[in-house]
């Protein structure tokens, strides 16, 4: 049983740092949202945190058993055996990447980056996205963390035992 508490443990601490990157990548993109003009003179491109499962991980093994077992009859119940989890495992593999949607084009022909018919190319960011975005991954952080406190919780109540 103290195998399950420490795996939630590095599960919910995985899911923290996602939850970070996404935080940060977050507050970059609403700190440059009127960048026009980056080190390789074009305008900021929005940063997004791309989450993708580790293949043949413990959450892909079970993920892939219960996809199985849906498509083979609707009254099989999901199974999870959590005997085979390696004490040092990982579950999530991270990465910040760009987002390729093209800049917005405004016009705003006083802008120093103007081109000749007034149009200026903006970063491909919309501030209320980032916001709830933002929100999102806020109060997921805040899930995960709730998480390690009632394991927490129950490791300290069966020691008192």
């Amino acid at each position: 049983m103290a195998e399950n508490i420490f795996s939630s443990f590095d599960i919910s601490s995985q899911g923290m740092m996602v939850q970070r990157m996404r935080l940060s990548s977050t507050a970059r993109n609403i700190a440059n949202a009127n960048t026009t003009k980056g080190i390789d003179g074009q305008p900021y491109q929005r940063e997004v945190v791309v989450v993708r499962e580790i293949p043949g991980s413990p959450f892909n093994t079970e993920l892939k058993k219960l996809i199985d077992m849906d498509r083979t009859s609707a009254d099989h119940a999901p199974t999870a055996n959590q005997s085979n989890y390696p004490p040092d495992y990982g579950v999530l593999k991270a990465k910040v990447a760009r987002d390729n949607t093209p800049p917005r084009l405004t016009y705003d022909p006083y802008h120093p980056d103007a081109n000749e018919n007034g149009y200026v190319l903006m970063p491909n960011i919309n501030v209320v996205t980032e916001m709830v975005e933002m929100i999102s991954a806020q109060r997921t952080f805040e899930a995960n963390t709730q998480v390690v406190e009632s394991g927490k919780n129950i490791a300290s109540n069966s020691l008192s035992i």
